[in-house]
């Protein structure tokens, strides 16, 4: 009887993932500085999927309390952890707003003109609406104003984080890795190998394509065949 592996640990460390994209660009790591623009080039590759929208393994069901007259809160109160941790929040999202009863109304995302143009921005009650400032130092509004004690819930969509260390493994899902690599070796290639670029570029769209489709929410179809019994229509 044949013996299979029972594990699932496979990984690869970010040198491992730069090796694999030079490997495939025709090329070898042969010094820190490689390995040095190969980092570079991957943390350009993670900015690249966070403005392609791939965030979604990056959000985080968030919950805070907020008392009588709160309508903003900073990223430190939505995320705390320093200030580093609170400029990673790129977004938030399905934002409810849960009262002592525990029942959780939805709150309305709206634009920053929109909410400027409210005019008493202190008029108090339970916030219905909200609008999420994307700066360094990000900032969420809430109108009307808390009335009462309320407990927010919502998702934070997240900063993917830089590539660290080289020896670090990378921080993604295992089904990433083939498109992280595609994708290095492809920023490589525009650097180092010209003559692979349009090859490894097609390679990594190939990838990324299939892998951003496995984050895309699904719900399954469930067939019934209409049943026919003798003696009837």
């Amino acid at each position: 009887m044949p013996t299979y592996a029972s594990t699932a640990s496979f990984d690869l460390s970010i040198d491992e993932i730069a090796e694999e994209a030079y490997e495939r660009c025709g090329l070898q790591v042969r010094s820190g500085y490689d390995l040095q623009t190969a980092r570079r080039s991957l943390n350009l590759l993670l900015a690249e999927w966070a403005n392609r929208g791939l965030n979604l393994w990056t959000i985080q069901l968030q919950e805070k309390t907020i008392t009588a007259g709160t309508n903003n809160l900073t990223g430190l109160d939505l995320f705390g952890s320093g200030q580093e941790a609170a400029q990673q929040i790129i977004d938030i999202t399905d934002l409810a707003i849960s009262d002592s009863s525990n029942n959780d109304f939805s709150a309305t995302p709206i634009s920053r003109s929109t909410y400027l143009n409210i005019a008493v921005k202190t008029t108090s009650g339970r916030p219905t609406q909200y609008y999420f400032e994307r700066t360094i130092n990000p900032r969420l509004y809430l109108y009307p104003a808390a009335d009462t004690t309320y407990t927010l819930k919502y998702y934070a969509l997240l900063r993917m984080k830089d590539a660290g260390d080289y020896t670090n493994n990378a921080e993604i899902p295992f089904r990433f890795l083939p498109c992280m690599t595609a994708g290095l070796a492809y920023y490589i290639a525009m650097k180092k190998a010209p003559e692979r670029i349009q090859l490894l570029k097609q390679v990594y769209e190939d990838e990324f394509q299939r892998a951003a489709a496995q984050d895309g929410e699904r719900s399954s179809l469930f067939l019934t065949p209409k049943t026919y019994l003798p003696g009837t229509s």
